[in-house]
């Protein structure tokens, strides 16, 4: 067995900018838009500082209300993330997201968290917000580009059955994809880390079938519910 992960500093951590100063310098140097990368460098770096922080209060809470809320939160934002292409964004797709998200990624959760971790209680920060964050995400991910893909073809006057299935297809191609890469292409963030962190690759491999699982589930399970709850939609919101 490796020995563990050890705590980087803030000093070792700047050595990582590095590389990624360099292919800012390339934009700039190519007469490239560059301001917009340092912005999102900017908000990486202060949100995940901010995450960090705020991620510690949480787990030394052990509040269920606290948890609650953040899922909550989580949902909210990414219901209203999962929209941004389409336009304009009404009340009532709105609540098809949020609904769509919401059940899909309860139901997932509490499949992995009670039935497969067998986590007591249920409300454990450390493991529930991280596997909430992948799981809301994935669903988030997959309600927007079914629902681009959907009202594309609603537009071009597709009758329901069949933009509906073109746009669970097209929303589920890269989670497809993922499965199809996963352990000969790429070894995805959560078994890297730990095998990082010095666990057997053996019991990394497993906790990575879960996630890809978790995920997958999520993505179609969530754009199903929003392409049914859509069904009586047959154009653009106006």
């Amino acid at each position: 067995m490796s020995e563990p992960l050890t705590i980087i500093s803030l000093f070792n951590l700047s050595i990582a900018f590095i590389p990624v100063f360099i292919v800012v310098f390339i934009l700039i140097k190519w007469h490239l838009p560059y301001k917009p990368t340092l912005i999102a460098l900017t908000r990486m770096l202060v949100q995940l500082l901010l995450v960090g922080y705020f991620l510690t209060y949480i787990f030394a809470s052990e509040s269920a209300q606290v948890v609650l809320v953040l899922l909550i939160v989580m949902v909210l934002f990414s219901s209203k993330i999962a929209l941004s292409n389409i336009k304009p964004m009404t009340n009532s797709l709105y609540f098809n997201a949020f609904l769509a998200i919401s059940l899909s990624s309860v139901f997932t959760l509490l499949v992995i968290t009670q039935g497969v971790l067998m986590i007591q209680p249920w409300y454990k920060a450390q493991t529930v917000i991280p596997l909430a964050g992948m799981i809301f995400a994935s669903a988030m991910n997959s309600v927007s580009l079914c629902g681009e893909r959907f009202y594309a073809e609603i537009a071009h006057n597709e009758s329901y059955e069949k933009a509906r299935n073109i746009a669970f297809h097209a929303s589920m191609i890269p989670n497809i994809n993922a499965l199809l890469a996963v352990g000969i292409v790429s070894l995805p963030g959560m078994m890297t880390g730990q095998i990082l962190s010095g666990t057997s690759p053996f019991i990394a491999a497993r906790y990575q079938i879960m996630v890809m699982c978790m995920i997958f589930a999520s993505a179609g399970l969530a754009s199903a519910c929003f392409l049914y709850l859509n069904k009586k939609t047959q154009s653009l919101p106006k």
